[in-house]
């Protein structure tokens, strides 16, 4: 399954036109005549839910499917990413990789409504300056990139999450090692004896019982953007969240998730697992350890899907696509660009030079 978003009609009360969301504002406002939309947008946390990830996997409710109103679908032939915008809305690129090939989208089956999002509170002029800013210092970047107008393509996205709660007691067992060391005997290069210290291991057998709660555990939705660079604009803050309201996403583009929450809730517990194997291991006393077996017994399992606010950049340089993103709630960046060739060479000559002349004044 991929992803779906709602796209309500929020219109200026001055002018008729799309009021969009203003993220310095943190209002709707009228990108044609400034005017602030009276609507007011529910902020009330208290009513974002879990829901129980076990009886959502076994039989899906109704009544968490479906957007009920209307919108229009496009897959990306490209990079295959799904985007759901206003349906009047034509002639646009992919916003993930910018190709033109953009082809309607028919879900098979009415997806899982957001049961809440991060609303994009830094605003497109203060993400165009970070990007500007992290360009020139990007030394090895070519020239000729650098005087290009990246920065006019950058879009606001929201991108499909699923976060995952869960109540786990894990038993394990292990071998502790525990050092201790004995006189050896050796010889040294003239043949003569010697005394020294080795070190040995005695093992013995461990065992113990952690218990542990997963707090919104995040399992990216997107196959548009790297999740290599979307961990490095992480965490997006949960204290933020706030109930899905279509307000918010006007004037964004909304991604359709395309990991579906049986391949969400596999990955999550598999990090789960991993983590419980690092706190077991801290439990494992003497010096080291080996053999470490852990038997987690997971409970109060539950999920949300929600939206988090990304500003996008995408670019094409020499036949390859580059990806730089900001977080849209705290402004936290990552991104990729193309390297000169004879920037590095110079770089590496430099430095091949400098260690020539050290040798040199050391004789």
């Amino acid at each position: 399954m991929t992803g779906i978003a709602a796209l309500e009609k929020h219109p200026c009360p001055a002018c008729g036109a799309q009021a969009e969301w203003n993220p310095s504002r943190q209002r709707l406002v009228c990108a044609f005549c400034g005017t602030e939309s009276p609507y007011e947008v529910d902020r009330d946390t208290g009513r974002i839910q879990e829901i129980d990830l076990v009886k959502t996997l076994r039989e899906m409710p109704d009544e968490l499917r479906g957007w009920q109103t209307e919108r229009r679908s496009v897959q990306c032939r490209s990079c295959r990413a799904v985007m759901v915008f206003d349906p009047q809305r034509v002639g646009q690129n992919c916003e993930f990789c910018g190709s033109p090939a953009l082809v309607d989208y028919q879900e098979i089956k009415s997806p899982i409504r957001p049961q809440s999002l991060l609303p994009f509170k830094v605003s497109q002029s203060q993400v165009r300056e970070t990007i500007r800013g992290w360009y020139a210092r990007r030394w090895f970047a070519p020239g000729a990139l650098k005087k290009r107008a990246l920065v006019d393509t950058v879009r606001g996205v929201y991108v499909p999450y699923w976060t995952f709660d869960a109540r786990v007691r894990c038993p394990w067992e292990a071998e502790a090692g525990h050092y201790y060391y004995v006189n050896e005997e050796y010889r040294d290069q003239q043949g003569r004896r010697q005394v020294r210290q080795a070190r040995r291991v005695r093992w013995e057998h461990a065992a113990g019982e952690i218990e542990h709660f997963f707090d919104d555990e995040p399992v990216p939705g997107t196959r548009g953007i790297e999740t290599r660079l979307l961990k490095g604009i992480e965490p997006f803050p949960k204290e933020g969240l706030v109930p899905y309201d279509t307000a918010y996403l006007s004037g964004f583009v909304v991604e359709h998730y395309q990991v579906v929450l049986l391949d969400a809730a596999r990955q999550s517990q598999e990090s789960m697992h991993d983590q419980l194997k690092a706190l077991c291991a801290a439990q494992i006393p003497g010096d080291t350890y080996r053999d470490l077996r852990i038997y987690p017994r997971f409970s109060d399992q539950t999920f949300k899907h929600i939206l988090v606010p990304v500003w996008l950049l995408t670019y094409t340089y020499r036949s390859r696509v580059y990806q730089v993103l900001v977080n849209g709630h705290t402004a936290k960046m990552a991104g990729d660009y193309p390297k000169s060739a004879w920037k590095i060479l110079l770089a590496v000559l430099g430095i091949a030079a400098a260690v020539l002349l050290l040798v040199w004044l050391g004789r």
